[in-house]
Formats: C-alpha cells, sequence, structure tokens
C-alpha cells in the first residue's frame, strides 16, 4: 500500500479560468476580495507572489524586498526604553504604550490591554453568575459565553458608523458556534482533517515566526486575522468621521498643543481613552499626526520608499496594479492600518465641496480635496529619513521634486482606495497554485470557506 498523503485526489484542482474544484466536487470561481478576507496563510503568500511579480513584470529601477514588521528592534527598544525609564524614574513612570515604537509593537501592547480588560470582566461575570446561582429564583446560565479570541465576525464590515476596531470583537451569536470545530492552522487541519468548520473565523496573527519557511506556514492561521489596526488611528478615525467632516480645514488649522499632550500621555500610558464629542476635532486630528509621525519606520515603510516613487515612472495604467502589488508586500499591520486611514482619508476627500443637503440647506465643505490631504499626510506616510538631515538644506530642489513625488502617489492611493485593497483573482489564483504544491488539504479548506463566504 502507498502511504496515504500520496493517493490520488483527482477531484482537487485548477479547471482554468480562475475556476477550481474542490474536493467535493463543487466548482468555485475566484472573484476578487478584500485583503482583509483572506487567512493569514493566504496574506504571507500573497506577499510572495506580489514580489515574484514585482520582479518579473514591473520595471521600478530599484531593488524591491519585502519590509520586516519591525518586531526584530523590539527588544533593543525594550532596553532602550527600560534604561531611559530608570535614568528619568522621576518624570517617567510608564513605559510608553502607543508612540514612537514598531507598529506591530503597538498592536502587541492593545492586544495586551484587551486581553487584560475581557479577563476582569470575566472576573466580573463569574462573580454576578455565582451570586445568580445562589438566588433561590436565580437563572442559572450553564453554557458559558465561548471567549471571543475566535470571534466569527466578519472581517470585512466596513461601515464606518460600526466599530470594526481589531479591539472589540464580539463574540458570535451562539446557534452559529453550536457543534463547530475550530481549524486554525496547517498542524490542526492535519489533526482533524474530516471536521472543518466551514464558518468563517477570525483568528489572532501567528506571534514568532520561525527561520523556515515551512515552519512559519504551520503556525500561520487559516483563518482571517483580526484587523491589525492602533487603537488609536482606530479611535481617531472614528471620531472625526462622526465630527469632523464638516469642519473647514480639518488637519490644517492649530490645535491646542496642551490638550494634545495629555490625550497623548493617555494612550501612552494605556488608559482607555474613549474620544467625545466635547473632544475638539482639531486635537485628534493633530494626535491622528502625531502618532504616524513619530513611528519608527514610517507605515510605507523605507525599504519601499523609492519603489512607491518609482511607480510615477510607468505608464498611467500601470501605475495602479504596481501600487497594489506594493501594499501587499507591506507586513499585515502596515497594511491594514493603511487601508484604515485611506478609508477615512478618501471620506474626508468626499466632503470637500460645498453641497446642499436633502432638505435644501447649504452644506460648507471642508476643502480638504485629496490633493491637500496628501500634501498633508504624504511625508509622514513616506520618507526616508527623519527630516533632521543635514542634506535638506543642501539639495533642495531635489527635495521639493521628491516631496511632489510624494504626495502624488498619497493621492492616487486616496481616491483609488477600495480598488487597491481588493485582492484579483489572478493573484488569488496564483497563492492557491503555490499552496497546491505543498498543502493540497489546506487549498481544499480555503477553497470551501471561498464558496460559503460567496453565497
Amino acid at each position: 500500500d502507498c502511504p496515504p498523503h500520496h493517493a490520488p485526489k483527482p477531484l482537487l484542482g485548477f479547471l482554468g479560468d480562475f475556476t477550481w474544484n474542490s474536493m467535493s466536487g463543487r466548482s468555485v470561481r475566484l472573484r476578487s476580495v478584500p485583503i482583509q478576507s483572506l487567512s493569514e496563510l493566504e496574506r504571507a503568500r500573497l506577499q510572495e507572489v506580489a514580489f515574484y511579480q514585482l520582479q518579473q513584470d514591473c520595471d521600478l529601477s530599484c531593488p524591491i524586498t519585502i519590509p520586516k514588521d519591525g518586531q526584530k528592534r523590539k527588544k533593543s527598544l525594550r532596553k532602550k526604553l527600560d534604561s531611559l525609564g530608570k535614568e528619568k524614574n522621576k518624570d517617567r513612570e510608564f513605559i510608553p504604550q502607543a508612540f514612537g515604537m514598531p507598529l506591530s509593537q503597538v498592536i502587541a501592547n492593545d492586544r495586551a490591554y484587551k486581553l487584560k480588560q475581557d479577563s476582569q470582566r470575566d472576573e466580573q461575570k463569574d462573580a454576578s453568575d455565582f451570586v445568580a446561582s445562589l438566588l433561590p429564583f436565580g437563572n442559572k446560565r450553564h453554557n458559558k459565553e465561548l471567549s471571543s479570541s475566535n470571534s466569527s465576525l466578519s472581517s470585512t464590515s466596513e461601515t464606518p458608523n460600526e466599530s470594526t476596531s481589531p479591539n472589540t470583537p464580539e463574540p458570535a451569536p451562539r446557534a452559529r458556534r453550536r457543534g463547530a470545530m475550530s481549524v486554525d492552522s496547517i498542524t490542526d487541519l492535519d489533526d482533524n482533517q474530516s471536521r472543518l468548520l466551514e464558518a468563517l473565523q477570525l483568528s489572532l496573527p501567528a506571534e514568532a515566526q520561525s527561520k523556515k519557511e515551512k515552519a512559519r506556514d504551520k503556525k500561520l492561521s487559516l483563518n482571517p486575522i483580526y484587523r491589525q489596526v492602533p487603537r488609536l488611528v482606530d479611535s481617531c478615525c472614528q471620531h472625526l468621521e462622526k465630527h469632523g467632516l464638516q469642519t473647514v480645514g480639518i488637519f490644517r488649522v492649530g490645535s491646542s498643543k496642551k490638550r494634545v499632550r495629555q490625550l497623548r500621555e493617555e494612550f501612552d500610558r494605556g488608559v482607555d481613552v474613549s474620544l467625545e464629542e466635547e473632544h475638539s476635532v482639531h486635537d485628534v486630528a493633530a494626535l491622528l499626526k502625531e502618532f504616524l509621525r513619530d513611528m519608527p519606520d514610517p507605515l510605507l515603510t523605507r525599504e519601499l520608499y523609492t519603489a512607491f516613487i518609482n511607480t510615477l515612472l510607468l505608464e498611467p495604467e500601470e501605475q495602479l496594479g504596481t501600487l497594489q502589488l506594493l501594499i501587499y508586500l507591506l507586513p499585515p499591520c502596515n497594511c491594514d492600518t493603511l487601508h484604515r486611514l485611506l478609508q477615512f482619508l478618501s471620506m474626508v476627500a468626499k466632503h470637500a465641496n460645498d453641497n446642499v443637503s436633502k432638505d435644501g440647506q447649504e452644506v460648507t465643505g471642508n476643502k480638504m480635496t485629496s490633493l491637500n490631504l496628501a500634501t498633508i499626510f504624504g511625508p509622514n506616510l513616506l520618507h526616508k529619513q527623519k527630516s533632521s538631515d543635514k542634506e535638506f538644506s543642501v539639495q533642495s530642489s531635489a527635495r521639493a521634486e521628491e516631496s511632489t513625488a510624494i504626495i502624488a502617489v498619497v493621492q492616487k492611493m486616496i481616491e483609488n482606495y477600495e480598488a487597491l485593497f481588493m485582492v484579483p483573482p489572478d493573484l488569488q489564483n496564483e497563492v492557491l497554485i503555490s499552496l497546491l504544491e505543498t498543502d493540497p488539504d489546506v487549498v481544499d479548506y480555503l477553497l470551501r470557506r471561498k464558496a460559503s463566504q460567496s453565497s
């Protein structure tokens, strides 16, 4: 007998025209999907596919690398902050949680904070359940809520008034959960092949990544991961979407330095900051800009600086597709945060011009067109080094040219943000083909999930 994994699987495979057959014989046609609906494993492979396509098909006249996600620097940064803390113990009794650190670290801090909140909430709930069980007619609740870390909420509900923050996953309705078997990574899949979960699940990102690709892939989740957007960014965007869209010159008008510093300190202390109506939109706008400006590595990463700028040298019809591939090279936390930011900026730009409301009232526009917004945000999102460098004064004309290029790239992103984050069938196809060689069972699982998502 030949070993079971060599047994032929005639049904599973690619039929051409972006259509696949799953092992059950069901045919699944790939269609464009939001990048955040892909599993963690698919996103890691998409990075490689995008990298390959950029090398093969796009002449950006510069070396291209997949950016690292900042976790490497974590230890040295921690040590630096610890030693700083010891020296300046009188001024600073806390280690910052949000500003001036790698994005992946901010998100890890947010998650730790969320877990702490959840466990406190669970303790309170246990106490109240216990009291309820002692009451003579107490409502005895036998089945405990499942933890929200594997919540089944859709990762693509993007309506601005719904909180889609990664920090507030809501427990899924119990009916959809009962008896479902959770498969999270390839390792799980090997053990539970017969009882795959068809429901869409969200998982937390795999923490450590080992050197060997295969070992890394084994750890990556087969489900979409929570949107990796810092609490601060999401809170600021939501607040400004709610209160700032009609504010003339938002991001241009000055703010109160004192109030911004106070907000910054609250986020840095890990306080549960709730931005309310009484917070000035100009202060919140300044806080958001400051967060992006203080990131040690800009959101679009230093490694890809030249590549992003050089997209402008391509034919106009090639520019968008190349920008999309470069965005897919970004670490997931950069990609998700960029998506949240562009979604917000595009909404601000839609309110730039004066218009007439349904009841005939004239509504003043905020005057912040995509060009104005790109002029303000571009230099914070895309730069080579901090602006203290001497060469700034030396080559000012070259600088001005570069700054115009940065603005043009970011403006294009704001105006086309929806298309940039929709993964076309041809790229998904390449991802599945690359997985088919190593893990056919995984491809079958992913196809079944795609089928249930599209139905």
